[in-house]
């Protein structure tokens, strides 16, 4: 049960928004811009940083919708997501990718982890600035969301169908703000 009251059986951050939709519409237009605005990171990429974040802040909500998320838009490749999410140095994903899981899991930490040697080693591995900054703030908006989500008590749902339905739904629409009607 939420700390505050919000719509009964509306999981996550959209019962919050839906609380005070004043500032959650900003918080679904950052999420809308970061993880599907213009970006050198493909979306399911995006996504896959998102579920990777949450998984460390151990955010069950944050971290099952967007792992559904990035299975959607990864398609047939969906089962790097768990690869990744278990053991991402293992998983068969680039290295570059790699790199920036390793800042991404920093930042969750806390910024100041991320040294210039980390930076670097994203870019031999092809990163480009914009991939650096994106990683970054991904990572730390996400660990705001999960706080969020978490420190409200929001609900979270235990039936792996219902992430599964979100993923499909974030896949093809988006983060649009979520109506009280």
């Amino acid at each position: 049960m939420a700390h505050i009251q919000v719509p009964e059986g509306v999981p996550g951050i959209r019962s919050l928004v839906m609380f005070r939709p004043e500032t959650g519409q900003y918080l679904y237009e950052l999420a809308q811009v970061l993880l599907r605005g213009e970006s050198p990171l493909s979306e399911a990429e995006r996504e896959l940083i998102a579920a990777y974040v949450s998984s460390h802040n151990d955010c069950v909500f944050c971290m099952s919708s967007h792992a559904a998320a990035a299975r959607y838009l990864f398609k047939d490749k969906k089962q790097l997501v768990d690869f990744v999410l278990t053991d991402y140095q293992s998983a068969p994903i680039s290295n570059k990718l790699k790199a920036l899981l390793n800042i991404a899991g920093k930042v969750q930490v806390n910024g100041k982890n991320v040294l210039p040697e980390d930076v670097e080693e994203a870019r031999r591995q092809g990163a480009i600035d914009r991939d650096i900054h994106d990683t970054v703030l991904l990572a730390a908006t996400f660990s705001m969301f999960n706080r969020y989500v978490d420190g409200l008590a929001s609900f979270t749902p235990t039936d792996p169908q219902a992430y599964e339905e979100m993923g499909v739904r974030l896949g093809e629409k988006g983060y649009a703000l979520p109506h009280n009607s």
